[in-house]
């Protein structure tokens, strides 16, 4: 094992003990090397690699700190790993363990801004569908903003960090050029239906409907690089909320 990864998992150490909390600063440079029995040099490799981990922050002219250690920054590696070209079908089968159980919770937990949000993101995608050329980012966005919202919705600030790390933003917006014209009607009106069964707080539906979404989802992505996209458009501009 390098000296790096010792100080690496010192570090960590000290957190887990209670040595470091969040928000502390480091001790000075020369004292926390001789703590650790490591060089200067070991020391500052060590420190970089925490940064970039999201478990340390350096601040210029004022040392370093412990950060708050917020799920969703400690998760970051996650999210690199969900955007990496490739099979994701151990990544989408924990995607969408996880996107039931939050529909379940935000049933028993909703509240009205996430009703809006949730709302907003449905109303942004109907009207990108009725665009006379549909835009794969914005509806990227809006699909992610609405799962985004559920998950919050949950009450479970782990769960939804995890999920947001699990979305694969880049991946996500990769399959939208691919098949937008082939899931956007369907994705809308899943949405649609997760919302209703949520807004009812009825979590055994919610959970039943974003199953069968994250179900459809599979399915879209592994029969869309054979089949093409090919099903008709429906006219969502009446379905679209108001605003």
């Amino acid at each position: 094992m390098s000296r790096t990864q010792d100080v690496v998992e010192d570090v960590q150490r000290l957190i887990l003990d209670g040595g470091l909390r969040p928000g502390d600063r480091l001790p000075a440079e020369k004292e926390l090397a001789s703590e650790l029995g490591v060089s200067r040099g070991s020391l500052r490799e060590g420190v970089r690699a925490l940064v970039v981990l999201g478990i340390l922050e350096a601040r210029h002219g004022d040392g370093t700190y412990v950060t708050d250690l917020d799920p969703s920054t400690l998760l970051t590696p996650v999210a690199f790993l969900a955007d990496l070209p490739g099979d994701h079908s151990s990544l989408h089968a924990v995607r969408a363990t996880l996107e039931t159980e939050a529909a379940g919770l935000a049933a028993l937990h909703l509240a009205d801004g996430h009703v809006a949000r949730a709302r907003a993101a449905l109303d942004d995608m109907a009207r990108a569908l009725v665009e006379p050329r549909t835009d794969p980012a914005r509806l990227a966005a809006a699909d992610l903003a609405f799962h985004r919202a559920v998950a919050d919705a949950s009450g479970n600030a782990v769960l939804a960090a995890l999920l947001d790390a699990l979305a694969g933003k880049h991946a996500r917006r990769r399959v939208w050029d691919d098949m937008r014209e082939l899931a956007g009607d369907r994705t809308f009106e899943e949405h649609d239906a997760i919302l209703a069964a949520i807004t009812a707080r009825d979590p055994d539906r919610a959970r039943l409907r974003m199953a069968m979404h994250m179900v459809g989802v599979e399915d879209l992505l592994a029969t869309t690089s054979t089949d093409g996209p090919s099903p008709r458009r429906r006219n969502l501009a009446e379905t679209a909320p108001a605003r």
